[in-house]
């Protein structure tokens, strides 16, 4: 009997152990291949592939606001958090939006939409000022600016009511073969319009596109008045205009 009870005992123990062995096991081998799969050097993304329509973003330049700070270039596909990244991405000052995915074995593939500049603002405060195409202000280097953008300043309160004045204004003119250079809207929300003819326009508060039609219509007119061009047109009248031409140039006349 004691022989008996000693071989169930070690049956026992040693089934206990095995069964403690394995638990272990299985918790180390879970452990490693967390920690292998956490490790960037283990998983590595090695590509990054750029899509968009892109103007003022590069490749290099997404990299770099993806690069960590220990210098590892992407992480580990398992490990990378994309909405981390996409944040990430969004940061740079020409992207409006991101989007981020990872794809087996090791690509990171990313899709920007850049913001499409409407025009400078306040640029006598800052030069690097912007407006986007949903009137939002955002900030950026305008070296790789292309084509000729119109300035608007105003208020920082009034951003909305400045590009609603551009948009409607400069869209009557355009259709008559003019177009807006500057547009100041004043604290009293006043309008002040340069045109890229090199006309300037006073339209005061109200009626606005029915002053810019008044311009249109008189325009020929005056034009046509005097042989200097116009210098500034002053419509904050409920009818008529007061003009100003500009004084001729001194040294053109004596080289005349």
């Amino acid at each position: 009997m004691a022989d008996q009870a000693r071989a169930l005992s070690w049956q026992f123990w040693s089934g206990l152990t095995f069964f403690l062995i394995v638990v272990a096991g299985t918790f180390v081998g879970i452990g490693w291949l967390y920690y292998t799969a956490m490790d960037a050097q283990e998983v590595p993304l090695k590509r990054l592939v750029v899509q968009g329509d892109l103007r003022y973003v590069t490749a290099a330049d997404v990299r770099d606001a993806l690069i960590a700070e220990n210098g590892v270039p992407l992480g580990s596909f398992f490990s990378a958090d994309v909405n981390e990244l996409r944040a990430e991405v969004e940061a740079m000052p020409w992207v409006e939006k991101a989007s981020v995915r990872k794809e087996w074995p090791d690509i990171l593939k990313v899709f920007v939409v850049e913001q499409v500049p409407l025009a400078h603002w306040n640029a006598n405060q800052r030069d690097d000022a912007l407006l986007n195409q949903a009137g939002e202000v955002f900030y950026a280097d305008k070296s790789g600016l292309e084509g000729g953008l119109p300035y608007l300043a105003g208020p920082d309160h009034a951003v909305a009511e400045a590009v609603k004045h551009y948009r409607q204004l400069n869209e009557l003119l355009q259709l008559n073969g003019f177009s807006i250079a500057q547009l100041e809207l004043s604290e009293r929300f006043s309008v002040e319009l340069a045109l890229a003819q090199g006309t300037m326009l006073r339209l005061g508060r109200e009626a606005l596109l029915e002053r810019i039609q008044r311009f249109i219509d008189v325009y020929p007119e005056l034009e046509a008045h005097k042989d200097a061009p116009i210098d500034a047109i002053d419509l904050r009248y409920d009818t008529g205009v007061a003009v100003r031409w500009k004084e001729p140039n001194k040294n053109e006349k004596q080289e005349s």
